[in-house]
């Protein structure tokens, strides 16, 4: 079970990230059409989420090589997935969009945080602050 810090953290960045998202798109509609100023907005709010869930959600100690790769391929399955729940809610079955649209949006973060905290971020770092005291060394000769 998640602590409760953890998931609050995995809020604040999921949130941060959506402004992040909305924001620089909207920036960016000045100077493009609105599918590419989304795509570069949505490129910002990726970074943005990775860099605040290694650092300060997951507070990981998985080096950047392997969990930059590991993020990307989840952000990729979430994008993917979104997709697919949205076709086969509104397409195939036909439901309002708002509603299926919903679902996706209540799934798909309890998904990445899984799969993150799991996964992604496997490698926590120490505490910084350690209840035990630090051994002195040996005198010489021991």
């Amino acid at each position: 079970m998640p602590n409760a810090d953890r998931l609050l953290r995995y809020g604040v960045s999921g949130g941060l990230s959506a402004l992040t998202h909305f924001g620089v798109g909207l920036a960016g509609t000045r100077l493009l059409p609105p599918v590419p100023a989304s795509s570069a907005g949505f490129a910002a709010s990726v970074v943005v989420s990775y860099v605040l869930q290694h650092s300060w959600v997951f507070r990981s100690g998985t080096g950047h090589r392997v969990a930059a790769p590991r993020f990307l391929a989840v952000t990729a399955a979430a994008f993917t997935l979104n997709a697919a729940v949205l076709w086969l809610g509104a397409d195939v079955i036909g439901g309002p969009y708002p509603a299926v649209q919903a679902v996706a949006l209540v799934l798909i973060p309890l998904l990445n945080y899984a799969i993150n905290s799991r996964w992604t971020f496997t490698g926590v770092r120490p505490d910084p602050s350690p209840t035990a005291p630090t051994p002195s060394p040996s005198p010489p000769g021991d």
